[in-house]
């Protein structure tokens, strides 16, 4: 069954936000008018990391269909770097006219807390980028390369405290999964050392090669992994089990309270794009995102489809900014 709202968020913070929400966009789309005809041309949805991962995956899922809808190709194009700071950049300097969209995890409103200021140009999504739907969210899951020998957290925790700084993989510098295994080493009391990667699916490759023996990791882009047996499945770390990982505990569950990361995924629009088509683009991927063939791919692919309002998305970087600001200088995560 769906989440509409990850359980790490305050229903109040969500209220919040989309009351902001309503003013600013009045004040961003101002006296503005639509173009006559939108789209005109090609829509390009930047991907800020490599192709391969969840956050990919679930954007080419979308533009597919998306293109079907609006009558013009979408091309989905990756921008890895800075850790997404590069891609929501460059779409904050494009022409605020609803062809060159963000589709990008959680990541982007993290990383400006824990990179150097005026990393990827400065960019900041509350500030300038605006929200335009949430079409998924991805459970966030601990996984272990078979050699650990560690079928169950307790063992690869066990693990850990034999073999001091062992090793574990994340998505990089600022990422959900970055912050899940700083949560784990001191929930835990244990001593792992980040290694990060530029992106999921380099991480994944490492894992997979054994370079590193844990890997934080959302299950999107994890799945035929795990399925295969080649990457195992050690906890969730989310409030709930995940309905698309049902078998796997919650580090709760475990023993170790207090890791709960959750990974979304939001498409932006430049600062300034029309109200109008801010819409428009809000409710065609909200028709994409409710197709059973799309649903069935995402789930496949170890990603829940969410939608909803706009508002929803702008709970999410508003509840994601407090929250992360707060656990970076707690767990002085800063670039390594």
């Amino acid at each position: 069954m769906t989440r509409l709202i990850p359980s790490i968020y305050s229903r109040r913070a969500l209220v919040a936000a989309a009351l902001g929400l309503s003013l600013a966009a009045a004040q961003h789309a101002g006296a503005q008018t639509a173009p006559a005809a939108f789209p005109s041309r090609n829509i390009t949805l930047v991907v800020p990391f490599p192709p391969g991962g969840g956050p990919d995956l679930a954007a080419r899922a979308v533009g597919e269909k998306l293109t079907t809808r609006l009558g013009k190709p979408v091309i989905v194009e990756n921008r890895p770097g800075a850790g997404a700071l590069i891609g929501a950049g460059f779409v904050a300097k494009a022409a605020a006219d609803g062809h060159t969209l963000l589709f990008t995890p959680n990541t982007v409103v993290i990383s400006p807390h824990v990179l150097p200021a005026g990393a990827g140009g400065g960019v900041t999504v509350a500030r300038d980028l605006v929200p335009v739907v949430a079409p998924a969210t991805t459970p966030l899951v601990l996984v272990a390369h078979p050699s650990l020998g560690a079928s169950r957290l307790q063992e690869a925790l066990e693990a850990a405290r034999k073999s001091p700084g062992l090793p574990y993989g994340s998505a990089g510098n600022g990422s959900p999964m970055h912050f899940a295994g700083e949560m784990m080493k001191r929930a835990a009391k244990v001593d792992l050392l980040h290694v990060p990667y530029k992106g999921v699916a380099p991480s994944i490759n490492a894992a997979l090669g054994g370079e590193v023996k844990l890997l934080f990791v959302g299950l999107g882009g994890a799945v035929p992994h795990i399925k295969s047996g080649k990457l195992v499945p050690l906890a969730v770390t989310e409030a709930k089990r995940s309905d698309l990982l049902p078998d796997v505990p919650t580090a709760t569950e475990q023993g170790v309270p207090g890791v709960e990361v959750n990974a979304w995924y939001g498409v932006f629009a430049p600062l300034s794009t029309p109200q109008t088509i801010i819409d428009q683009l809000n409710a065609e991927i909200n028709a994409v995102i409710a197709m059973p063939d799309v649903r069935s791919r995402l789930s496949t692919a170890g990603v829940e489809p969410l939608g909803g309002p706009a508002a929803v998305l702008a709970g999410f970087v508003k509840a994601d900014n407090e929250r992360y600001g707060t656990l970076a200088r707690e767990l002085k995560i800063s670039a390594d």
